[in-house]
């Protein structure tokens, strides 16, 4: 199933100064998650166990970002089942 792609990303706002580095880190791969558990859900994968790293690595070079690494899959698959 193909992704369709809806939506325009929004314009990047700087991040607030003065936080510690590993904020920003954290901010970004949560960030990165929820794009992956949206397109996720979008091409009908509704199950953590449906998702697999080689299937979330495959969305993420389907939709144009770099490939996440095992904890921001693991980040990916815990947004799905909190979503439900």
């Amino acid at each position: 199933m193909l992704l369709d792609l809806p939506y325009a990303p929004l314009a990047k706002k700087p991040l607030p100064a003065g936080r510690p580095r590993d904020w920003y880190i954290t901010h970004n791969r949560r960030l990165k998650a929820m794009r992956l558990a949206i397109a996720l859900l979008d091409s009908g994968v509704y199950l953590p166990n449906q998702a697999h790293n080689k299937k979330i690595r495959a969305t993420a070079e389907l939709i144009g970002i770099h490939p996440p690494s095992d904890t921001t899959c693991h980040m990916v698959r815990a947004l799905m089942r909190y979503c439900r």
